[in-house]
C-alpha cells in the first residue's frame, strides 16, 4: 500500500540524536516511510544504521520495510542525500526531517491539516520559524543566523515576489509528484533555496502554496549545528539569483 507521507531524512555525524528522531518521526499516528540516507558520518552514526538492518529494525533501500537506509558511498552533501531519498520515495506525500531535533515532527499533522483544506488544497505548505508574532521566532536567540535568515528571505521575496516569511525552513511538506516535477539539482545546504526558488515560479503558474507557523529549538555549534554562517550564507544567495537569472 502507498504510504500518505514519505520522511526525507538526510543524516551527517549525528549519532547522539539519531535514535530519538527515528522514535518521535514514528510515533506520528500518519502512515509514512521513513528513508534515512547516511552522507558518510564517521561518528558511528553509519554503524548505528547498519546495526539498524541487522536487527531488523529497518531494510536496505530497496526493501519495502517502512524504514529504508541508504549508506552513501562518498560525502556529496546535504541536498544530494535528500534528492537520492526523494528518487527512492514512494509516499502521496514528502517532507525533509533533519536528525539534529531542531524541528517537532507534531508538527506534520498540523502540515497536513493546512494542506488538505477542502476548500483550498495545496500542492506545497511551508512551515514558518519567523512569522511574525510566532513563538519560534520569539524564543529564537539573536544570531547571525537568525538575521541571515531573515536577510535571506527578504532578497527572496524581493527577487520572486512570493509571500513566504522563511525559505531557508527545513519543513517543506510536498506532494510528491510535484516536488519531483522540481527537478532538483543542488547537493548542498542551498538545496532549500532551489526548492523555494522553484516553488515560487510554480506558484506563478499556478501552484497552489501555503505557509503555516511551527515550531523550533535551535542548536548552536558546539551542539553539531553543521551550516556554516557566511560560507553556506554566500551560496544560498547565489542560488537564489541563479534560479531567477540563470535557469
Amino acid at each position: 500500500m502507498t504510504p500518505k507521507l514519505s520522511v526525507l531524512m538526510p543524516v551527517y555525524n549525528e549519532r547522539s540524536t539519531l535514535a530519538e528522531i527515528v522514535q518521535r518521526v514514528q510515533n506520528v499516528p500518519l502512515d509514512k516511510e521513513i528513508i534515512i540516507v547516511d552522507n558518510v558520518s564517521s561518528d558511528g552514526t553509519r554503524e548505528d544504521l547498519q546495526a539498524m538492518i541487522e536487527r531488523g529494525e529497518a531494510g536496505e533501500e530497496n526493501s519495502s520495510h517502512p524504514i529504508r537506509v541508504v549508506l552513501q558511498s562518498e560525502n556529496r552533501g546535504k541536498g544530494a542525500s535528500v534528492r537520492r531519498a526523494l528518487e527512492l520515495s514512494r509516499g502521496q506525500w514528502i517532507i525533509v526531517q533533519d536528525a539534529d531535533l531542531e524541528y517537532d515532527p507534531r508538527d506534520y499533522l498540523r502540515l497536513f491539516e493546512a494542506a488538505l483544506r477542502p476548500q483550498r488544497p495545496l500542492d506545497a505548505v511551508f512551515g514558518t520559524r519567523l512569522g511574525h508574532g510566532s513563538a519560534a521566532r520569539q524564543k529564537q536567540p539573536r544570531t547571525a543566523f537568525f538575521y541571515g535568515r531573515i536577510g535571506l528571505s527578504l532578497l527572496f521575496r524581493v527577487l520572486y515576489g512570493a509571500p513566504l516569511s522563511d525559505v531557508a525552513t527545513c519543513y517543506k511538506l510536498m506532494r510528491r509528484d510535484f516536488a519531483q516535477s522540481l527537478r532538483l539539482q543542488s547537493d548542498g545546504f542551498d538545496l532549500d533555496f532551489e526548492i523555494a526558488a522553484k516553488v515560487a515560479r510554480a506558484r506563478k503558474k499556478g501552484a497552489r502554496v501555503g505557509e503555516i507557523p511551527i515550531s523550533y529549538a535551535p542548536r548552536t555549534e558546539l551542539e553539531g549545528k553543521k551550516i556554516r554562517a557566511v560560507h553556506d550564507g554566500a551560496r544560498a544567495v547565489w542560488a537564489l539569483l541563479k534560479f531567477r537569472f540563470l535557469t
